[in-house]
């Protein structure tokens, strides 16, 4: 009896269906490109270079035209005036030419060298400018009667120039000076601490506090329904109102929290919560607990939910105490989902911006890697320190996401 073996290669229909799930697979795949891979490819390849915000735009030669002399009647002498300019300070444009059309009524008496009049367009070679090269050119002319009646005047037609430049943004040049700037400035590695400070308390303080949250929810009672629509609120209430009640409420001068400290004579003077190194950054850390610690609440709460409870009365026959049962059963249990839940609030809270900018604005000790992105990018305009650092944060994420994967979710499966 001849034994039946599998086929080596694929046949005709398991072909046809590859193909098919490939093509319906492809929106999707499209989609991460365009979303995803591109401006990440983006960020990578502006970190090479070194490049300010005004470096997004090629240079590129620019004029402007006037009449001057004021010429009123026929016969009046007046000048074509254009003023050319480099766009940029770094970057020289070559084969620069200018073309412009003269309107009928003016005669050019003394054309530039470098320029051509023919049926009534002037043509001008300028070669090069240099970096931030400036040129007024001038060229006489008189007024005929034709010039007035037809209404026409030289700032009705635009003057056309081109020239060709080299674009550091698309060129194939790299470096790594953005690179070396960062590490070599003492402030980065300020900011390192900062952004590790906020981003391991502010988790495992979520973690805790989502924990603590589910652990009284877990009982049926009176008000349960109150309290859990309580719970939530910090994650709801849109985060420039919640930002913005912090704020005020710990206010150094105004702000309730001071006034009844003082007048409780628990501080002397008001406290700056938020303007106090390194009270500061505790306060944005603790905000960040506040705020996010409900999504851990809720994850915890169904896992707990799902636990036989059958457990945990045979552990009460036997003599456990709640302690014994929580640490005993419990935590074994939710291991699992507060591995992930640990994965995923560092990832967030890592790469967190919009809590930190409107409670500090970065300042007092409380600049992160993004708020250092933002401030590198538009606040200083270095385009290519601020996509140096974004690369940094992705790097650093990457290599904690293999090191969680490797080894601290080995014992749960994932």
């Amino acid at each position: 009896m001849v034994e039946a073996t599998p086929p080596k290669k694929m046949g005709p229909l398991a072909k046809r269906e590859t193909r098919l799930a490939w093509l319906l697979l492809s929106p999707t795949l499209l989609a991460v490109l365009i979303v995803v891979i591109v401006p990440l490819l983006s960020i990578f390849w502006i970190s090479f270079k070194p490049i300010e915000l005004s470096d997004l735009r090629a240079p590129k030669p620019i004029a402007k035209e006037s009449l001057r002399g004021k010429p009123a009647k026929a016969g009046d002498v007046g000048a074509l005036q254009y003023r050319l300019r480099n766009s940029s300070q770094e970057i020289s444009i070559q084969n620069v030419e200018l073309v412009d059309y003269i309107p009928d009524g003016l005669k050019l008496t003394g054309v530039d060298e470098r320029c051509i009049y023919d049926k009534q367009f002037l043509k001008c070679q300028f070669g090069t400018f240099p970096a931030g090269y400036r040129e007024t050119l001038k060229i006489e002319v008189i007024v005929s009667e034709l010039y007035f009646s037809n209404g026409i005047k030289p700032k009705d037609s635009i003057p056309i120039v081109t020239g060709e430049s080299e674009n550091i943004l698309t060129n194939f040049k790299f470096s790594t000076e953005n690179f070396e700037k960062i590490f070599n400035k003492s402030e980065f590695w300020s900011v390192l601490y900062a952004t590790l400070f906020y981003t391991i308390f502010g988790t495992l303080g979520a973690l805790t506090l989502g924990l603590l949250a589910a652990l009284i929810l877990n009982k049926s009672f009176k008000g349960q329904g109150v309290l859990r629509g309580l719970f939530l609120f910090p994650y709801v209430a849109p985060i420039i109102a919640v930002a913005f009640t912090w704020v005020i409420l710990l206010d150094p001068f105004s702000g309730s929290i001071n006034t009844l400290l003082v007048q409780m004579d628990v501080t002397e003077k008001p406290i700056n919560f938020f303007g106090r190194k390194p009270l500061a950054l505790i306060m944005v850390t603790v905000f960040e607990i506040w705020r996010y610690f409900p999504l851990s609440f809720l994850f915890i709460l169904a896992r707990m939910q799902s636990i036989d409870i059958d457990m945990y009365e045979a552990a009460e026959m036997d003599g456990a105490s709640p302690f014994q049962q929580f640490w005993y059963l419990s935590i074994p249990m939710l291991l699992g989902i507060l591995s992930v839940l640990f994965l995923l609030r560092f990832i967030w809270t890592f790469n967190k911006f919009d809590d930190i900018f409107l409670l500090t604005g970065g300042n007092a000790g409380t600049r992160t890697l993004t708020v250092n992105v933002y401030e590198q990018a538009f606040a200083v305009s270095n385009i290519g320190a601020g996509a140096a650092v974004a690369v940094i944060i992705f790097l650093f994420l990457v290599i904690f996401s293999i090191l969680f994967f490797r080894f601290l979710s080995q014992e749960e499966g994932l």
